[in-house]
């Protein structure tokens, strides 16, 4: 199966003189009695999470947002670390990195707007090549990402000759196209030993390759890479709060340390984690992760109580609801992937995603 977008489907971009690619002038912002109204069924859903006092803030940008989209015809792709007014009032598809770009596919839609870090947006463009693909910031990046290079990647095969490489999706285009297939946290050990064979190279990240290993008779060979999120939680941290509550159910992503993976009562992908935290009705969770995650979880799952150890992602951070409007006013900017590149990258994405099928 391909996620290339059939011809019959193929959203039309149009040239750099196409009256469609004009700039847009900026709207009015002003919090009116009609903007209130017209995103209150939009704050109901985040009611929880964002306070009164801000919403007037958000609440024009978010009214003016998903006007232009209609007149872009554009989707936004929200990631599950996204803030709570991006991800719960003007995304049209939310999800992991993945995730959102095999969504995207599905849509007809000439434009999408990626509502998370570059390596995301990159994704989305190699399996969605005839669209355009615009991030609001383009220093959006991803410590985990940014710790490894494709040369680093020609440089490892030379070292361990006929060992083939797994490639976390958290990783740049460069990556994809030097290694044999890609890999989510959700699939990675499936990806592993779909392989057959009795090593592997796993990079970049050196907690997800631990949890990995924990789970195949496969040798890892890892990199040296993490995530500065995930890093920075200890197990001790998490021990602190089991004492002061024995109640609360700790859940973690495989990206964390494995001290932390030790004092979880579950360790998953973050679909997983969403499913697990959603079905402890009346209790209390813990979620091991981004801090806006567990608001967007926290926005559908009220009867559900989290408690926030709150580790921000900066990159994430940077794409906020002003920027998305603009890049929707003046589509910017745009991933671009030279195309013998894509051809590359897209194969060991195109790998993991047949192996599903």
């Amino acid at each position: 199966m391909t996620l290339i977008i059939p011809a019959t489907m193929t959203a039309r971009v149009p040239g750099p003189d196409s009256g469609e690619n004009r700039v847009l002038p900026m709207p009015d912002l002003t919090y009116t009695p009609e903007v209130a109204a017209a995103t209150a069924h939009l704050y109901d859903r985040v009611k929880h999470v964002v306070p009164p006092v801000e919403w007037p803030f958000h609440a024009p940008y978010v009214a003016a947002i998903n006007r232009l989209k209609k007149e872009r015809d554009a989707v936004i792709l929200a990631h599950n670390y996204q803030t709570p007014e991006i991800y719960n009032c003007v995304a049209d598809v939310v999800g992991d990195s993945l995730q959102l770009a095999k969504l995207a596919a599905r849509s007809t839609a000439r434009i999408i707007v990626q509502g998370g870090v570059h390596f995301m947006a990159e994704t989305s463009k190699l399996l969605n090549p005839d669209k355009m693909v615009l991030i609001p910031d383009l220093k959006a990046g991803c410590s985990l990402a940014s710790s490894i290079t494709g040369a680093d990647i020609r440089r490892l095969r030379e070292a361990y000759p006929g060992v083939p490489v797994v490639a976390y999706v958290n990783t740049s285009a460069e990556v994809k196209a030097e290694v044999d297939i890609c890999c989510t946290s959700a699939n990675a050990v499936q990806v592993v030993e779909s392989l057959g064979v009795d090593r592997v190279l796993f990079v970049p990240d050196q907690y997800l390759a631990k949890y990995v290993a924990s789970k195949t008779k496969v040798q890892i060979i890892s990199w040296h890479g993490a995530c500065e999120v995930h890093e920075r939680f200890t197990g001790e941290e998490l021990r602190r709060y089991r004492e002061a509550d024995p109640s609360i159910r700790i859940i973690a992503h495989p990206e964390c340390p494995p001290d932390v993976i030790a004092e979880a009562d579950f360790t998953g992908s973050t679909a997983g984690m969403i499913d697990y935290a959603t079905a402890q009705k009346g209790g209390k969770v813990l979620l091991v992760t981004e801090c806006s995650m567990a608001d967007n979880v926290a926005a559908s799952a009220r009867d559900v109580e989290f408690v926030r150890p709150c580790n921000l992602c900066p990159h994430m951070k940077r794409i906020t609801l002003p920027k998305i409007l603009d890049s929707l006013l003046t589509l910017q900017h745009r991933v671009e992937i030279p195309e013998e590149l894509a051809a590359r990258a897209r194969r060991s994405v195109e790998r993991m995603i047949n192996l599903q099928n």
